[in-house]
């Protein structure tokens, strides 16, 4: 059944938040839209609504880590890692605190929000900051496994969710492994690398590829041996991201692949060093190009 990714993150956080009396969450004021709320019925007394003030929001979250907590702070994707880069850099990641940034809305399927509030460049701002991990589940059962997952991590990570349904991949009796890529399918010549929605969308254009797909949730730390041995046993290669071609899974594989004698091509199917617009997300999508067909129309080409 089709769920929002940030809907499976605030169901998957109030069951933690019950559990774990060290964990405590924060919100700059979009506590139903974070889907937080569910969290704050659940221990009110653990829930911060720190206002439309997000840097303070992660300079708070850094405090309560550094006293020993397990913080989550939530707000839109283009809020919590650029309006507050500055202080995740400087108060979390740099003296390495538990403080797990899970941003929702993300990509262009934030659809009639438009350009302001489409984050096209997240995954690329969070990979560069050491000691971040980043995270990108596909669906409702990948988000909840997620948030669990970084809930035993001691450190910083940044979880990227939608605000869209998005239709399963996975089942709720599925072992996540987060320190792997995720073959989904096996094909052959050619492998489909994606994150997020777009798994989806590459698994529908597979049909008529006959091509591996892969999904890649764990941006950083990345499993790059997966990586290497997928493009050695391939021909061609392509990164399918609902995220600029700059800084997002296409640099991430071509990173890879840059620090090795591997020849497989590798291209970016995102989006093209552009900020979106305003529109249904379904029409948005397909305008920029982050559909099943036009996967097919660049890799037949």
């Amino acid at each position: 059944m089709a769920q929002e990714t940030r809907n499976a993150y605030g169901i998957k956080l109030a069951e933690l938040v019950e559990k774990n009396k060290n964990i405590v969450v924060l919100d700059a004021d979009l506590t139903k839209s974070t889907k937080t709320i569910e969290a704050k019925k659940a221990a009110p007394e653990r829930h911060f609504n720190a206002g439309i003030a997000e840097a303070n929001m992660m300079g708070m979250a850094a405090g309560l880590a550094a006293s020993g907590k397990i913080a989550f702070a939530s707000s839109f994707a283009v809020f919590a890692a650029g309006r507050a880069f500055e202080i995740i850099r400087n108060s979390i990641c740099y003296p390495h605190l538990n403080v797990k940034v899970c941003a929702t809305h993300a990509g262009l399927s934030v659809g009639e929000d438009g350009a302001s509030h489409q984050s096209v460049e997240d995954v690329g701002i969070m990979r560069t900051l050491p000691n971040m991990q980043v995270f990108v589940p596909c669906d409702q059962y990948e988000a909840a496994a997620v948030v669990e997952h970084v809930a035993n991590i001691d450190g910083p990570c940044y979880v990227r969710l939608g605000r869209g349904k998005v239709e399963d991949v996975y089942n709720e009796d599925t072992k996540f492994d987060f320190t792997k890529i995720d073959v989904l399918r096996k094909g052959n010549k050619v492998v489909l690398f994606a994150m997020g929605l777009m798994v989806q969308e590459a698994l529908k254009a597979a049909e008529e590829l006959d091509a591996t797909v892969v999904n890649v949730s764990t941006l950083k730390p990345l499993d790059e041996e997966g990586i290497k041995e997928l493009l050695r046993t391939h021909e061609k290669a392509y990164a399918c991201e609902e995220h600029s071609i700059i800084g997002g899974l296409f640099s991430a594989i071509s990173e890879v692949k840059a620090k090795t004698d591997i020849t497989t091509p590798v291209y970016p199917i995102g989006i093209n060093d552009t900020f979106g617009e305003s529109g249904k997300a379904k029409d948005v999508l397909k305008k920029y190009g982050l559909t099943a067909e036009h996967i097919l129309e660049v890799v037949k080409g």
